[in-house]
């Protein structure tokens, strides 16, 4: 992926490398696991973090150590924040010609455990957007679980891929639609507010597509083996591939986020369409 060289955003706080004292929620060992597979590209779920996490393992913390940031960490953080630039300035494109009004979300990078206007949450929730602060947050180890425990190919475009979907739950928030779910989520059973849930997140899938779309139009960023390292990581996220290996079994009244080919259809059809009226995945996901 081209990037260097390219504008980087302000609205990125970097904590890594800092611990932070008083209450943190860690998920660790199996548990852990648990959480990253619930909560993996967590979006409006997110808010579920913090009552899970306190269920199984919450403890006190007065760590006041902090560290300098690895040559590699640093290189990390430029590279997120002109991923977050670009997304900025392709939904800023994508609203103006719809004549909306955009705000930007903020990016909390962390390393360990976070607090959240969604509650404290560990590196095991994976990345998750909070709609109660308005900001996207990711530890980057999250990416090397991604490639060794769950198959994904790695490379920067599953991180491009990833912080795309995380924007496109903010995208959801600025638009009404996360709201909207929620209050039909209310009133219906499990497996139907699952079905919602996976229309949600699938919807984020497609607005990663469409941003694609548009920054390649705009800063002709893309590599040979991009978008397949976008692909490998929506396919490797799917619930029926994650229930597969870590259950032996599928069970799709559960699913909350779509399969593995739901996740690579609607990141194509963004991808592919350009065009926002196309990801309607309420009507069209059954």
């Amino acid at each position: 992926m081209k990037w260097i060289g390219k504008r980087q955003s302000d609205n990125v706080e970097d904590r890594r490398g800092m611990s932070s004292g008083g209450k943190t929620l860690v998920g660790g060992g199996i548990i852990g696991i648990i959480i990253l597979l619930l909560n993996v590209f967590g979006g409006e779920n997110a808010q579920m973090i913090t009552p899970v996490l306190e269920q199984f393992n919450q403890q006190k913390t007065t760590q006041t150590e902090s560290r300098p940031l690895t040559e590699e960490e640093k290189t990390e953080g430029a590279f997120v924040r002109t991923l977050l630039a670009f997304n900025e300035d392709v939904w800023t494109q994508i609203f103006e010609e719809n004549n909306l009004t955009f705000e930007a979300p903020k990016l909390v990078l962390f390393s360990g455990q976070v607090e959240t206007a969604c509650g404290g949450a560990s590196s095991a929730s994976g990345p998750f957007y909070c709609p109660g602060d308005k900001t996207i947050y990711m530890d980057m180890s999250f990416f090397e679980e991604l490639r060794t425990k769950f198959g994904a190919k790695g490379g920067d475009f599953a991180v491009a891929y990833v912080m795309a979907h995380e924007f496109g739950h903010h995208i959801q928030t600025l638009l009404g639609t996360s709201t909207k779910v929620r209050q039909l989520q209310a009133n219906r059973n499990e497996a139907e507010a699952n079905k919602l849930s996976v229309a949600l997140e699938l919807q984020a899938d497609f607005y990663a597509g469409l941003w694609t779309h548009y920054n390649e139009n705009k800063n002709a960023m893309l590599e040979d083996g991009d978008i397949e390292e976008a692909l490998s990581a929506a396919n490797a996220v799917g619930d029926d591939a994650i229930q597969k290996k870590m259950q032996g079994q599928v069970v799709p009244d559960s699913f909350t986020h779509g399969t593995s080919e739901q996740r690579m259809y609607w990141f194509n059809r963004g991808f592919k369409s350009g065009d926002i009226k196309k990801g309607d995945t309420f009507s069209e996901v059954h």
